[in-house]
């Protein structure tokens, strides 16, 4: 795992894998074939300009309601109801949400942390708008850059249901295989796997993410020495269908 240091505060418009090169670069570290890049979701979306005021946002009457009962900002609960398809839990402090991507998540991936305050005070960041085609953009600019089919990997940090504490997952994907099916295939002791789906997208976000961390400036890192299967496929592909999902 390679951490890219020294990237800017991301801007709207900024030309993401460009600053990716020029930070790789002046680490003298060059993309070699067979690299994965892990981009964090907070600067895709912050490049892409889904940074929104707080100032600007007048709360719903239903925001205003829910936000009493959570004792959180009004304008916030606001926010993650227009960024929600539906409402699946609400809890003391957050709103377990299935977004309009299909992700289900706390607070349909709307945050503060890491949102420098703007000129009108407060800011909160949205997940991308296509984490997917946000991949594919950060790789064909890559592919400018450096004439190497980079695959990339989106990722933000969820909660899990039945376990404690935040893992990175891949919310985009461009370039690899994110599923790795194994059923039908035989263990070492010949036993016939059933059900044994891996999902690999996942395992590289988790793992980039022990180096990007809440406060080490590091929103991308290069993973190297991963098999990568090269694959049309996109990260929604990992997504539970609702009909196999226990809270939808």
């Amino acid at each position: 795992m390679i951490p890219l240091r020294g990237l800017p505060e991301i801007r709207p418009g900024a030309d993401l894998a460009a600053l990716v090169v020029r930070a790789a670069r002046r680490q003298e570290t060059e993309f070699q074939r067979g690299d994965v890049l892990v981009v964090a979701q907070k600067a895709v979306s912050k490049a892409e300009g889904r940074v929104v005021r707080l100032a600007s946002i007048r709360p719903s009457p239903l925001a205003l309601e829910w936000a009493a009962r959570m004792r959180q900002d009004a304008r916030l609960v606001e926010v993650v109801l227009r960024e929600s398809r539906r409402i699946l839990r609400m809890t003391e402090r957050v709103l377990i949400v299935e977004t309009r991507h299909g992700l289900v998540c706390a607070n349909a991936g709307v945050d503060r942390s890491n949102v420098p305050a703007g000129r009108g005070g407060a800011q909160v960041t949205c997940l991308p708008l296509d984490p997917d085609g946000s991949a594919a953009a950060i790789a064909r600019g890559l592919r400018r850059r450096t004439r190497l089919a980079v695959p990339v990997i989106v990722s933000d940090t969820f909660g899990r249901p039945w376990r404690l504490g935040l893992v990175n997952v891949a919310i985009g994907a461009w370039g690899l295989r994110v599923l790795q099916d194994l059923r039908g295939t035989r263990d070492r002791y010949q036993h016939v796997l059933r059900g044994t789906i891996l999902a690999v997208a996942d395992e590289l976000a988790a793992a980039a993410g022990l180096l990007m961390g809440k406060t080490a400036a590091v929103p991308a890192v290069i993973v190297r020495g991963y098999r990568c299967r090269p694959a049309n496929d996109s990260a929604a592909r990992i997504l539970r269908p609702a009909a196999e999902d226990l809270f939808r």
